[in-house]
C-alpha cells in the first residue's frame, strides 16, 4: 500500500527541515535549538517547530517555560502567534500542556494535533523552520513526514552500537520510497568528553566512529561531532 498523498501547503515557509533520531536521549532538542541560533546567526530568518508530544523541551532550551502564545481569530479559523526569541520563531506543544502532567495520547490523535498546531501557528516569513521530531518511527513521525513537505532531514545519534541500531531505523525511514525524505546528513553528538576546564583532553565515554560509520553506510556526510563538556549542561538549563 502507498502512503503517497499530497503534502501540505505552506506559502510562508521557504524550507522545512527535520531534526530527527530513532532514539531518544542522544540531544536531538539541544542540535536543533542550536541549529536554529546557527542559521539566525547567518542571517536567515528561522523558526522551530517542537513534535516531541511526549517530551517536549523546546521551552526550557528557549527559556520560555512560562511562555503562553497568543491565540487570535482570524475569520472562522483561530491561529497561534509563535513565541519569539532572540528573533527565532517558536511553537511548542509543551506552551499548551501542563508540565506535571504525563502527555498520554494515542498514535492518530497525538499525530492529528501536532499537525495541527503546525497548521494554526501564524509562521511570519520564515527562511527556515526546524521541527524537532519525536524519537522512534511509528505512528507520529510516519503521519508528519507523509503530510509536511520537508526539505531534507538531519540524523542526530551518539557514538555507540546501542545507538545506532536505533538510529539506522530512523534513516531507512526517510529513505523510503513513500516518504523520500532527503538526509542532509548526520551529527554524532557526545562523541567524547571534554573537562571544561581541561579542553585539550578528549574522552571517548560512549566508543568512537559511530557517526561517521552510519554516513558512510548510507552515503550521507558526517556534518559535525559535537563533544560532551560541563559548560553545554550549565547554558542549556540557563
Amino acid at each position: 500500500m502507498s502512503f503517497l498523498k499530497e503534502k501540505e501547503k505552506f506559502p510562508e515557509i521557504k524550507k522545512i527541515i527535520a531534526v530527527a533520531s530513532g532514539k531518544g536521549g542522544v540531544g536531538k532538542s539541544t542540535v536543533s535549538v542550536n541549529l536554529a541560533y546557527a542559521l539566525a546567526a547567518k542571517g536567515y530568518k528561522t523558526a522551530i517547530y517542537d513534535a516531541d508530544i511526549y517530551g517536549p523541551s523546546i521551552p526550557i532550551l528557549f527559556g520560555l517555560e512560562n511562555s503562553q502564545p497568543e491565540v487570535i481569530q482570524m475569520g472562522e479559523e483561530e491561529k497561534i502567534i509563535p513565541a519569539l526569541k532572540d528573533d527565532i520563531q517558536v511553537m511548542s506543544i509543551g506552551f499548551f500542556l501542563n508540565p506535571e502532567q504525563p502527555a498520554i495520547w494515542r498514535g492518530p490523535a497525538a499525530s492529528s494535533y501536532l499537525k495541527q498546531f503546525l497548521m494554526d501557528t501564524l509562521w511570519k516569513d520564515v527562511d527556515y523552520l526546524i521541527i524537532d521530531l519525536p524519537p522512534g518511527t511509528g505512528d507520529i513521525l510516519l503521519t508528519l513526514c507523509q503530510d509536511i513537505p520537508l526539505d531534507g532531514a538531519i540524523i542526530v545519534t551518539t557514538p555507540q552500537k546501542l545507538s545506532l541500531a536505533d538510529v539506522q531505523k530512523s534513516v531507512m525511514m526517510f529513505k523510503h520510497k513513500d516518504i523520500n525524505v532527503p538526509v542532509l546528513g548526520v551529527i554524532e553528538n557526545m562523541s567524547w568528553f571534554t573537562p571544561e576546564t581541561h579542553l585539550d583532553e578528549k574522552y571517548f565515554l560512549f566508543g568512537e566512529g559511530g557517526g561517521r560509520f552510519l554516513a558512510e553506510r548510507f552515503e550521507t556526510e558526517l556534518l559535525a561531532q559535537i563533544p560532551l563538556f560541563d559548560g553545554l549542561c550549565k547554558a542549556s538549563d540557563k
